[in-house]
């Protein structure tokens, strides 16, 4: 048991719990990282990160047979030959779908930290406010103000590109110098602001290494360069993962233990010390259970998998799961609104082009009910877009040979793109439970997810949908076509909820610094901690509030709040 005792436990090792680990580590706590999945390091596990198509057996597609075994991970944007080993295939780790799901996973050291979009926005003091104004969820308990110096802190060790706008809707940061939109991008950019006045599109907010500082540097990271292969791991550090970041800085300092092939069971709860003490976990590879112990546990598992590891924590205090006294566990998960889109054409600018794979779109934060409630559905959405040219043997029905390529040397006409990404309100019928009867390898129960769309959402994606084609026609685009994707809730990969932060025991099982009301020694910081999604990639703001938990949580172990 000595040898399985540490200061503190973080279970998973992706964004969230990369960064618990590097806080928690640098603040001089013996830390154990519990990843499920095998180990990955940085720059020695990437196989394909140089890697042209040609040298690989398909070319870099995807075979009918993989189609076939895994045609959930097939419908995920980032799913191809070059990646296929990041990501979680269908049969190994299955789930029950009670309504139709696309659980999207990558088990490995690092997580989706390797394959994530990388885009950074700061959530703005309106979607805190949001629940407690427009009367959904619960209040959040904290406010921008309490998160705004610890989005700082994040913000400058990963490196953000982006442009300074004095946005109020979306806050600045501290920012590398931003990429730049290209001519065509630019021009709708000025033509929808004389339209609308108030709709500023903005070049996006990513972790990018665009300047790299000092501390990049120190972490051994460099310049991105605009290769737009990220999903493949980068061999320059250039844009922020757990693998070339935040572990590699905890290593450093002589307190971490990264165990990976561990797969985490349950949470042990003591009855008599009434208090959680360790983790029991499963050897991956040779099913042998283990438990390690530590007076700090930190759940970052990514947000289903959360949920799972509290609702299969059962003892006699707590039968239905860690924490769950009041029967909320797993229920009002929510998640972001992909299904939108529109597609046109744009005339002029012939005699331009542009050069490199920029990593990020130009985006459009979110204009509806932001302030007040202004429309018959709640919230609303951002708006990506992007402007560009292919050669002309895309666009027609040519066969291979010398006139396909005689014609893509040519370049076709500019061509726009744009997408959403909403919000959804949380829900108690949107809900994950265990199965009662089916279980994986690893003894533990099966996910069964019952998560849908309802009428808002679908008010909201029509809404878009409108006043996206209007935006389209007043920047001068033509040949506007609208589309639903009809793609089920999970490939935006931005599931939040479940385990939500609160303000009442009653109605939350986290408080205002992520501490279980009810196991005050267990943090949750992963996106199963959200209490509402707001219409931002949440990645950055899942890391700036494990960084301001661990800095609570430690300062409460050294008065001994925390036993």
């Amino acid at each position: 048991m000595k040898s399985n005792q540490f200061d503190a436990i973080v279970v998973g090792s992706g964004i969230s719990g990369g960064w618990a680990a590097k806080e928690l580590c640098e603040k001089g706590l013996k830390t154990l990282v519990l990843e499920r999945g095998r180990q990955v390091e940085h720059l020695k596990d990437y196989p394909t990160m140089t890697k042209p198509a040609w040298e690989m057996p398909h070319r870099n597609q995807r075979t009918m047979a993989d189609r076939q075994a895994n045609p959930i991970a097939n419908r995920c944007y980032a799913y191809q030959e070059d990646t296929a080993h990041f990501f979680v295939k269908d049969s190994e780790h299955p789930y029950i779908q009670s309504k139709p799901f696309d659980w999207i996973r990558g088990y490995q050291v690092g997580g989706k930290s390797l394959i994530w979009a990388r885009q950074t926005q700061r959530w703005s003091k309106y979607d805190f406010e949001g629940p407690a104004r427009d009367g959904f969820a619960v209040d959040w308990p904290i406010r921008y103000e309490d998160l705004a110096p610890w989005y700082s802190h994040v913000e400058r060790f990963v490196g953000i590109s982006g442009s300074y706008e004095g946005l109020d809707t979306l806050p600045d940061g501290e920012f590398l110098p931003a990429w730049e939109m290209n001519c065509v991008e630019k021009e709708i950019q000025k033509r929808i602001l004389e339209a609308y006045g108030d709709r500023r599109f903005i070049i996006g907010r990513c972790a990018h290494l665009t300047e790299p500082q000092a501390q990049h540097l120190a972490q051994g990271r460099g310049r991105c360069m605009a290769r737009n292969q990220c999903y493949r791991g980068c061999p320059f550090g250039g844009y922020f993962s757990s693998n070339s970041s935040t572990l590699p800085t905890a290593a450093l300092t002589g307190n971490l233990t990264l165990r990976p092939n561990s797969v985490v069971h349950s949470l042990i709860w003591d009855e008599e010390k009434g208090k959680a003490t360790g983790v029991r976990v499963v050897d991956r590879l040779t099913k042998e259970a283990k438990e390690y112990f530590a007076p700090l546990i930190f759940l970052n598992a990514a947000c289903l998998n959360t949920n799972l590891v509290l609702l299969n924590s059962t003892s006699n205090r707590f039968p239905e799961g860690l924490g769950n006294e009041h029967g909320i566990l797993g229920k009002y998960i929510a998640f972001h609104n992909y299904r939108g889109s529109l597609s046109a054409g744009f005339e002029g600018f012939e005699d331009k082009t542009y050069f490199g794979r920029r990593p990020t779109a130009v985006m459009l934060p979110n204009f509806r009910n932001v302030k007040s409630q202004e429309t018959d559905f709640l919230r609303g959405y951002m708006s990506f877009y992007t402007a560009g040219r292919a050669g002309w043997g895309s666009q027609r029905d040519m066969p291979f040979g010398a006139d396909f390529k005689e014609a893509n040397s040519e370049l076709g006409p500019w061509s726009v793109y744009m997408m959403m990404q909403g919000e959804t309100i949380p829900k108690e019928t949107n809900r994950v439970s265990l199965s009662p009867d089916r279980k994986d390898e690893w003894g533990i129960p099966l996910l069964d997810i019952e998560v849908d769309y309802d009428d808002n959402d679908e008010k909201l994606l029509q809404d878009f949908l409108q006043q996206g084609e209007e935006m389209l026609s007043k920047a001068g685009c033509i040949h506007i076509r609208k589309s639903d994707s009809g793609q089920s809730p999970g490939l935006d990969i931005h599931e939040m909820g479940g385990v939500r932060m609160g303000r009442d025991p009653k109605s939350s099982l986290l408080n205002g610094f992520n501490q279980m009301h009810y196991a005050p020694n267990v943090f949750v910081t992963d996106g199963a901690a959200m209490t509402s999604t707001g219409t931002q990639n949440p990645s950055i703001t899942y890391m700036a509030l494990t960084a301001r938990a661990v800095d609570y949580a430690v300062k409460e172990l050294k008065k001994g709040n925390i036993r």
